[in-house]
């Protein structure tokens, strides 16, 4: 792509490694994710061909861009082998139960990867792209970690960087602390990092005080957070931190963990607080590549994912979905589901948004903005 080239409109990117694959039968990733999106907003007219990018898999060369070339190598012979010795298991930490040893175990998060590298270059000259299949925040180098086996936000920033991009800005709305991500970052004067995550929640990162070396704010929040004090987190600290920032390129990591229905978070989110999000952070940076990342609940991932596609293009959310839509969601099993998916309530088959959930902004909440604030 040319530097003078800017996409007239947002692309999404998706694969089809994404149907069928599982984690296992007893892993929370044993749900359908991306392929729901991308079926769901096929349904609703949202994704004609000239806006869907296939995703590549990322070559061994290209994910040495942060990863170990061991590391590497081990996911491959893992994959292949269908097993890892005790060895491996121990430097590695995979074919444990977080990150299980499985049929694509290399070739799918090879392919989230590939997938952001590519959104990367692809907004070189400006423009918006939504991978849903990134988002893997956990991965460390040599080491796999919290589902995640490759670094994909990692891997797009190190990207955006090769384009010529120097200031980049991250945020992860995810329930959990975007550890991995941090680590890579400490120290730089030219990343900014806002993650947003549970307090006392896996993996126990993330501390308020933590400033990554000057530029990683930090926010843990209490329990039960709900749309009132994500907006109070919006306008108080990541609206002007990016703004003070002005990036050149600003990749946001949106994971679905933290609405009120996801089994492996407590917090009390509609999906109207990322949408909310999204909306008010597109326009901050000339380049924006928005993620995935956690959820574990099928239908609130796909209502979610899919409706950030509808605010990255101006498409208006129907009060009630399309038949073929309907049908998608309806289509939709969680075995072994936790109480939350065991009977799905009727809108999780009939609607994109969520009833929005107000409340009070908690003391708590309240001192740790104005603290960061100060900064």
């Amino acid at each position: 792509m040319k530097d003078t080239e800017r996409l007239t409109a947002p692309r999404f990117i998706g694969a089809r490694i994404y149907r069928g694959s599982s984690y296992g039968p007893g892993h929370p990733l044993r749900i359908p994710r991306v392929s729901t999106v991308m079926d769901l907003a096929g349904a609703l007219g949202w994704l004609p061909p000239a806006q869907y990018v296939t995703s590549p898999r990322a070559k061994p060369a290209a994910l040495r861009l942060w990863h170990s070339a061991d590391y590497i190598a081990a996911l491959q012979r893992a994959e292949a082998a269908g097993s890892v010795d005790a060895a491996t298991r121990a430097r590695h930490n995979l074919g444990t139960t977080a990150n299980p040893v499985f049929a694509e175990v290399f070739r799918r998060p090879a392919t989230s990867a590939g997938g952001t590298m590519l959104a990367a270059e692809l907004v070189r000259g400006g423009g918006i792209l939504h991978a849903p299949a990134g988002g893997t925040h956990h991965a460390f180098p040599d080491y796999a970690n919290g589902f995640c086996y490759l670094n994909d936000p990692v891997l797009c920033l190190l990207t955006l960087r090769r384009q010529g991009l120097e200031r980049i800005a991250y945020l992860d709305i995810d329930a959990h602390h975007a550890d991995g991500v941090c680590h890579a970052f400490a120290g730089d004067p030219q990343a900014l990092l806002i993650s947003v995550h549970e307090e006392r929640r896996w993996p126990f990162t993330g501390a308020l005080e933590d400033d990554g070396g000057g530029l990683h704010f930090n926010l843990p929040v209490p329990r039960g957070m709900n749309d009132t004090e994500m907006r109070a987190i919006l306008d108080q600290l990541i609206l002007p931190r990016l703004a003070a920032f002005t990036p050149d390129a600003l990749v946001v990591q949106c994971g679905a963990d933290a609405v009120l229905e996801d089994p492996l978070s407590r917090l009390a989110l509609s999906n109207n607080a990322h949408f909310g999000v999204i909306a008010a952070v597109r326009e901050m940076a000339p380049r924006l590549v928005v993620l995935g990342g956690g959820g574990y609940n099928p239908w609130s991932v796909a209502r979610l994912w899919t409706g950030v596609w509808a605010v990255l293009n101006d498409h208006v959310i129907p009060d009630r979905l399309p038949q073929r839509a309907e049908a998608v969601l309806r289509a939709l099993e969680w075995p072994g589901a936790p109480r939350v998916g065991r009977d799905p309530p009727e809108h999780w088959f009939t609607t994109l948004r969520d009833t929005p959930r107000e409340g009070p902004v908690r003391a708590a909440l309240r001192d740790r903005l104005a603290l960061l604030g100060r900064r």
